[in-house]
């Protein structure tokens, strides 16, 4: 018979996915990183979180002080004193103090005694022993070394504590010679790596080892917030996505037409265009008639700050501001190169779950490479989506593109399996005039026109045109009214010609009448005389 490995769950976001439920309850993980890594603020969240959720625990820290992680803890939010007063949370100050290191009488034994005491008068459920390699470092010989270690494991099996340990890696060349100890004590090995690539910083995870349990594979990407630390699994991306929804209006009447109805709701749009065709003032329009019936949208600007948008859609009239004033909108607005993909990503999570809007914006992902490379942003777009479609989220995202007439830039950073709408927008050029163009690529679970179709962008937002077939094509612009013209000098001939024959028509009836009058006048003369009596040969009448 099968049993399922108890788990306690970390309460870090994102985390207990990778675990696939947590950490293993009652045994021990380690969480091997560098400098930097953030594995001291992992280990305390596990403890903070834990005892916020009814499970008290202690901190053993060899390298900082109490006050030290207290004030570390407060700058995130964390009120580490309040949990100490109620004995759900205890830091214990580990550090060596130098009369001892002279005296060589160091052993693990007596700090070991403190927090078996503590665990039983606070009914503990966790305990953290942050930088175990710096007490290990004191000890002279190996044998040594190997016998506190051998204490440590035996102390934490009895104790039936859900442990977390944390070791920093040997420096570049070194040789640890605990190193392997910490791996089979181990039931749950997770390593944490702090590196920079082209100038940006990033952070990954990865669970190397878990006995009993499945666990997530791959490495992950993490971010340090302002309230803890934050990882997304990709691997759970398109499993949970909510169908799509009812249409809604896309803002401009005759766009609905072209779409059937309007957008999907909880669908992506993807706007693609080269700069200048109005993709933004088209987003903006879709989040203005949002806004207006009091549904919430987050707009991620990549490309211009939040005054700016405002203005510049407004010279097309697209009023933001009253949105923004109401609660309805929130920007959010930063470089690209501001921070690393994770980051943006975190941010904009916690933007979503502050508001949970109905809409998301994301304009422009062609922006998305500039914050680490083609894979950074391809990342960043996956979880954004996959975040979205699993909140029923319609989302609407702009992109740039460079060539006019090349397909392969429309879908963005190769997300077109994500994306259910594609709008294009293009120039044409003709008669020393550029006229726009829209064209609806694709609408999945829609029907829609497959025309292209002029528009212009007036002072009253985007307006498209009705369509105007030439010999072949549509015509747009100058070639329009070229052709208007034409058009109307034909149509001017042909009722010149039908009033011309209309004429002819008339004056041949009068002269059809005339000629039946006189007829008419002649036949009944004829007929007079046919029958008036005239004298017989004898002088009498007939």
């Amino acid at each position: 018979m099968r049993v399922n490995l108890e788990k306690v769950p970390t309460h870090i976001r994102g985390l207990d996915d990778i675990l696939e439920g947590g950490l293993p309850r009652g045994r021990t993980t380690v969480i091997n990183g560098g400098a930097g890594s953030g594995k001291t603020l992992l280990a305390m969240e596990f403890l903070y979180r834990g005892a916020l959720a009814g499970e008290p625990g202690i901190f053993i820290s060899f390298e900082e002080s109490t006050e030290q992680l207290r004030q570390n803890a407060a700058a995130l939010g964390w009120d580490l004193p309040a949990l100490e007063q109620e004995n759900r949370l205890f830091l214990l100050d580990g550090r060596i103090k130098s009369d001892t290191l002279i005296s060589g009488k160091f052993s693990l034994k007596g700090l070991l005694a403190i927090a078996a005491g503590k665990s039983r008068e606070m009914g503990a459920k966790r305990i953290v022993i942050d930088a175990l390699e710096v007490a290990l470092r004191l000890f002279d010989e190996p044998r040594q070394v190997r016998s506190e270690i051998h204490l440590l494991n035996d102390w934490l099996q009895q104790a039936g504590l859900s442990v977390i340990l944390t070791v920093r890696p040997p420096s570049r060349g070194g040789v640890s010679i605990y190193e392997d100890f910490f791996e089979s004590m181990g039931d749950c090995v997770i390593v944490m790596d702090a590196r920079v690539a082209d100038q940006i910083s990033t952070r990954r995870l990865r669970v190397v080892k878990y006995r009993g349990s499945g666990f997530g594979r791959n490495e992950y990407p993490y971010v340090i917030t302002n309230n803890g630390i934050h990882t997304a699994p990709i691997s759970t991306v398109g499993l949970r996505h909510k169908p799509l929804g009812e249409k809604i209006t896309t803002g401009i009447p005759r766009l609905d037409e072209v779409l059937d109805g309007g957008y999907r709701r909880a669908s992506c749009v993807l706007f693609a265009g080269m700069p200048g065709t109005g993709k933004t003032i088209l987003c903006s329009t879709f989040v203005a008639a949002a806004c207006s019936r009091g549904e919430r949208t987050l707009y991620i600007s990549f490309e211009e700050s939040e005054a700016a948008l405002v203005e510049n859609v407004l010279s097309a009239g697209v009023a933001l501001r009253p949105h923004i004033e109401s609660g309805h909108l929130r920007l959010l607005a930063s470089f690209p190169e501001a921070m690393g993909a994770e980051e943006h990503y975190s941010r904009a999570l916690e933007a979503i779950e502050e508001l949970s809007p109905a809409h998301v914006v994301v304009d422009a992902i062609s922006a998305c490479e500039r914050m680490g490379g083609k894979q950074a942003a391809f990342e960043y777009l996956m979880r954004l989506l996959n975040a979205c479609k699993e909140r029923g989220i319609t989302v609407l995202l702009v992109n740039q593109t460079i060539r006019k007439d090349d397909f392969s830039e429309i879908s963005g950073i190769g997300i077109s399996s994500m994306v259910d709408t594609v709008v294009r927008l293009t120039y044409k050029e003709d008669y020393g005039e550029i006229t726009r163009l829209l064209h609806i690529l694709k609408s999945r679970g829609s029907r829609h026109s497959n025309q292209k179709r002029e528009y212009v962008i007036t002072d009253d937002a985007i307006q498209i045109r009705d369509l105007y077939f030439g010999e072949g094509e549509v015509l747009t612009g100058a070639a329009r009214q070229v052709q208007e013209a034409k058009d109307l000098a034909e149509a001017q001939r042909l009722d010149y010609d039908i009033q011309t024959k209309e004429l002819e028509l008339k004056q041949l009836h009068l002269i059809r009448e005339q000629m039946n009058s006189g007829f008419a006048a002649r036949t009944a003369i004829r007929g007079g005389k046919a029958f008036r009596r005239r004298p017989d040969d004898s002088g009498g009448e007939r």
